[in-house]
């Protein structure tokens, strides 16, 4: 099959204004191109060359796989279940709100009236400083409005609808108008360039398991299951799964949710960060009694 040739997007520079005859990038992707890229398969394949011959760095080519994968995905697939959507209640007590919040630690929180089904508008975590200052509290005057979208909604006109309305979540709904879960544009932006990092992440070099205050421990869900036996002297098997992460769900026989706590051989298991997909950090403290944690050095 014969391909048409890209049409050339970089103009012929006088020799007078250039300083050197080497191509520009802009030229060398125009070369790379041409014949022009029938496909998406194509155009990725392409553009991996254009990684190996140095025309675009790896973080560049990470984040447009991510832009292209993200326009053929539905907010379905992102999307945080309806089972484990953090609410509050239109009748809850600011003490109750305050707690909650802080223990979740969410920016923005669904607030609902008789059942997750009757969503009545969004709380901003920052206008209860206004409580704090003084100002009196009424959750209903605080609250902005919910947006709501179909799950069927392509995520790229999402992050569209996000960017022009300036909205950080949508609830979603299914085709029966019940609230189906909710999506937030980190959800979105994830999907283009990564986990996006927040304070219960570690940066490169802190390792998989660091001393927490009151002598508990923050635990990225990837440590392996030997440098945790190291650390907390247990005796956790590995023939099964291969990471802490991986021993909880096996132990519940599902994904545990943000905030979940589990209890195995003394040790208690708090999910500080997760979502519908995976397990991200763990704070790990042991219960009253049980022997205490190896004194040895934390792993690198």
């Amino acid at each position: 099959m014969n391909r048409a040739a890209c049409i050339p997007f970089v103009t012929e520079m006088d020799s007078s204004d250039s300083s050197s005859d080497k191509p520009t990038l802009l030229e060398r992707l125009s070369a790379l191109l041409t014949p022009a890229p029938e496909d998406r398969d194509e155009l990725l394949a392409l553009l991996r060359v254009a990684r190996e011959r140095g025309l675009l760095d790896a973080d560049a080519l990470s984040i447009i796989e991510g832009a292209m994968q993200m326009s053929g995905m539905r907010v379905r697939d992102i999307m945080v279940p309806r089972a484990q959507m953090d609410v509050l209640h239109a009748s809850d007590s600011i003490e109750t709100i305050t707690a909650f919040a802080m223990r979740t630690a969410h920016s923005r929180f669904p607030v609902i009236g008789g059942d997750k089904d009757d969503v009545v508008g969004i709380l901003l975590a920052k206008d209860l400083l206004r409580h704090f200052a003084g100002h009196g509290f009424s959750l209903r005057e605080m609250l902005r409005p919910a947006v709501f979208v179909p799950e069927s909604k392509p995520l790229n006109v999402l992050l569209r609808e996000f960017r022009l309305s300036h909205n950080h979540m949508a609830i979603v709904v299914d085709e029966y108008g019940g609230v189906a879960g909710l999506v937030t544009i980190e959800d979105v932006l994830e999907e283009i360039v990564g986990e996006i990092e927040d304070e219960y992440d570690f940066s490169g070099g802190d390792g998989n398991i660091l001393p927490d205050h009151g002598g508990r421990y923050r635990v990225k869900a990837t440590t392996p299951i030997g440098d945790f036996n190291g650390v907390f002297a247990t005796t956790f098997s590995d023939d099964e799964v291969d990471t802490v992460g991986g021993l909880l769900i096996r132990r519940l026989g599902r994904l545990p949710r943000h905030d979940e706590a589990i209890v195995i051989d003394g040790l208690c298991f708090r999910v500080l960060r997760a979502d519908n997909r995976r397990i991200y950090t763990l704070l790990v403290d042991r219960e009253t009694g049980a022997p205490g944690a190896n004194p040895g050095a934390v792993p690198a």
